[in-house]
C-alpha cells in the first residue's frame, strides 16, 4: 500500500500482546500483504519485523514482536520475551492486541508493560468476528477503558479485515508530524531470505504437532536468484535425532509437504518459478543454548 503523496506525518508503532491473540494477522492486515508468518500455535512469532505503510501522507513503521508471556524457561523463550518487551522501547505509539472477550494473567503483565513505557497507546479487540453477539464485548471494552491509559479502544477483526481501515485512521492521527522514514515503496526491513525461512517455518509450525514445531529452526545456506527462477537451500535445525525423522516424514512425506507449500507462498513472494531444497539437521539443546542461538540467526535486536 503506497502512493506518491509526500510523507507529513510518521513513526514507529509497536503491535504487542500475549500470544496468539492475531498481531501477525494484524500486520498483514495493515500493510496489504503478507510479511508476518501465522499459525493457530502461540509463540509462531520470533523475530521482530517491520512491516511499513505509506499512504495518505501518513508512514506507519509496524513493528510486529513474539507475544509476551511470563514463563523464562529455555534460552529461546528468553530471548522472545527480550525481544518483545523491547519492541516498546523508542516507538511513537504502542497498540495493545487483546482478543475478544478474553482476559487473562498474561493480558494484564502486557497492559502493566505498556503502562510503563509511557508511550501513547491504543487498545486493539482483535477476533471480533468470533464473538456472536457483539454485546459480549462490552465488559472488554469497559475494562479497557477503565485503564486510564488507552487514547484509543478499536475493535476489530484482522482475518477479515472489519474496522481495520478506521485503526489506520487512529494510528495516522496519533502518529508526529515527520518526514518518511523508509522510502515510500519499501514494505518491510527484512531480506528475501529471511522471508524464505520463515515460510518454511510457518508449514513446519502448522503441520507438526506437540513440541515439535518449538524445536525447529531454519537456515537459508544459500539463495541465488538467476533470470526467471530463483534456486534456494534451506536447512531445518532440530533438537535430537528423533525429531528428524518426524519432521522428514514416512517415505519423505512430511518433507515433501512443507517443501511444496512453502514454494508456492515462496513463488508469490518473489514472482518467479523457485526450487526449493530442504535438509534436515540436528544440533542438540539449541533451544537452550545461547551462543547456538545467535549462530542460528537469533540475535539480540
Amino acid at each position: 500500500m503506497t502512493d506518491t503523496t509526500p510523507v507529513e506525518r510518521a513513526g514507529y508503532v509497536a503491535i504487542v500482546g500475549r500470544p496468539n491473540v492475531g498481531k501477525s494477522t494484524l500486520i498483514n492486515r495493515l500493510v496489504g500483504q503478507k510479511l508476518a508468518i501465522t499459525s493457530p500455535k502461540p509463540q509462531t512469532t520470533r523475530h521482530r519485523l517491520l512491516g511499513i505503510r505509506s499512504e495518505g501522507g501518513v508512514q506507519a513503521v509496524f513493528v510486529d514482536t513474539p507475544g509476551i508471556h511470563p514463563g523464562q524457561g529455555r534460552a529461546l523463550n528468553r530471548y522472545l520475551n527480550r525481544t518483545a518487551t523491547g519492541a516498546l522501547e523508542g516507538v511513537d505509539l504502542a497498540l495493545m492486541v487483546v482478543q475478544g472477550t478474553h482476559w487473562t494473567a498474561d493480558d494484564q503483565r502486557v497492559l502493566e508493560l505498556v503502562k510503563a513505557s509511557g508511550r501513547p497507546a491504543v487498545a486493539v479487540v482483535n477476533k471480533i468476528d468470533l464473538v456472536p453477539d457483539k454485546a459480549a464485548l462490552l465488559p472488554q471494552l469497559e475494562r479497557l477503558g477503565a485503564q486510564g491509559c488507552f487514547t484509543e479502544i478499536v475493535p476489530v477483526s484482522a482475518r477479515k479485515g472489519s474496522n481495520v481501515e478506521r485503526l489506520m485512521q487512529v494510528v495516522g492521527r496519533l502518529l508526529p508530524a515527520g518526514e518518511e522514514l523508509f522510502p515510500q515503496d519499501q514494505v518491510t526491513d527484512r531480506t528475501l531470505s529471511f522471508m524464505a525461512a520463515e515460510l518454511v517455518r510457518e508449514k513446519l509450525m502448522r503441520h507438526l504437532h506437540q513440541e515439535l514445531p518449538y524445536v525447529c529452526t531454519v537456515g537459508i545456506e544459500s539463495f541465488d536468484e538467476q533470470p526467471g527462477r530463483t534456486e534456494i537451500s534451506a536447512i531445518i535445525w532440530v533438537e535430537r535425532p528423533s525429531h528428524k525423522g518426524i519432521v522428514i516424514g514416512k517415505g519423505g512425506a512430511m518433507l515433501k509437504q512443507v517443501g511444496s507449500e512453502a514454494r508456492a507462498d515462496l513463488e508469490k513472494l518473489l514472482e518467479t518459478h523457485v526450487f526449493l531444497q530442504l535438509v534436515v539437521r540436528e544440533k542438540s539443546g539449541w533451544t537452550d543454548d545461547d551462543v547456538a542461538l545467535r549462530t542460528l540467526g537469533y540475535q539480540s535486536e
